[in-house]
């Protein structure tokens, strides 16, 4: 694996180094840092800014970082100690003018496990990413040749679920507001989004984690398609509030007494969740297309 970072400018040198600084800190088994993603194919966007479908959108690629610790953590703990070092890194910075850091994490043994069995998000890792931090003690399992014809196989499986899943929820959302029932309406526009989101990312990767907050599955699904991001681009007071009353759907729609949101609310979100559907469609479609053609070469 490589690990120069000599590429980047000394800015995201010392970015990364300072990023590897307080993850050790507070996580003593740590045997591996990874750089992953657009950062370590030299691909990211520092910073773009553009006015598409009349909303200004920025765009700035996150720092992609795969965790390797020397045993496996249960996910509420991992959770705290990475967040714990996301705050320390942010410490003195502009944390919403300041490169995102997307942590996750894996047991050495968990991954071997995942590059020797061909698991496509790992073996991606081994090849293209870039190791700022090994401890010595642990060396990563040898990479197999990649079929191809399986990937885009498994590819498009996943992507035809998860898509018509989402599709099926989008359609139970606008059936729902047409009721008059909001939080029914909000439910299924949180779970037409989770769904989306996951088609981007087990398109992209073969994998995608347990996870329902729409913060954590956007940001992911961003490291594969930076126009994920256009469908809630958070940039203004409004755009954030839709965000969270989507985010807190999923869990306050069904539970809460208190939980409030207007028709006029849901007919806000869904042009957006729609846009997300479009943009979901088209870059896993063509994600399908760039594995028919490396199984043509094959």
């Amino acid at each position: 694996m490589k690990t120069s970072i000599n590429y980047l400018p000394e800015q995201k040198r010392d970015e990364l180094r300072r990023i590897v600084k307080c993850v050790l800190e507070v996580l003593p088994g740590c045997e591996m840092i990874i750089l992953y993603g657009s950062y370590a194919r030299n691909t990211y966007v520092d910073y773009d800014q553009r006015i598409e479908y009349g909303i200004r959108t920025c765009f700035m690629s996150d720092y992609d970082i795969l965790v390797v610790t020397n045993t496996r953590f249960q996910r509420h703990v991992i959770s705290h100690i990475l967040s714990k070092a996301t705050d320390n890194y942010y410490k003195g910075m502009n944390r919403n003018e300041s490169t995102t850091v997307q942590f996750i994490d894996e047991s050495i043994d968990d991954l071997n496990k995942a590059i020797d069995k061909n698991r496509y998000f790992y073996t991606d890792i081994k090849r293209e990413g870039i190791m700022l931090y090994n401890s010595g003690r642990y060396k990563l399992a040898r990479r197999r040749k990649q079929n191809y014809r399986e990937i885009k196989e498994l590819a498009e499986e996943y992507y035809n679920e998860r898509f018509e899943r989402g599709n099926e929820f989008l359609l139970g959302a606008i059936f729902y507001n047409e009721q008059g029932l909001h939080k029914m309406a909000s439910f299924n526009l949180h779970q037409a989004c989770e769904n989306y989101y996951n088609s981007i990312i087990l398109t992209f990767t073969l994998y995608s984690p347990k996870e329902h907050s729409l913060i954590k599955l956007s940001a992911r699904a961003k490291t594969h398609s930076l126009e994920s991001s256009k469908a809630f681009p958070r940039n203004t007071e409004e755009e954030k509030r839709l965000f969270d009353l989507l985010q807190d759907a999923y869990i306050q729609a069904r539970y809460s007494l208190h939980f409030r949101i207007t028709k006029e609310d849901i007919e806000a979100l869904i042009p957006k969740v729609e846009l997300l559907r479009d943009i979901t469609r088209q870059c896993c479609e063509e994600r399908i297309k760039v594995y028919a053609a490396k199984q043509r070469q094959v």
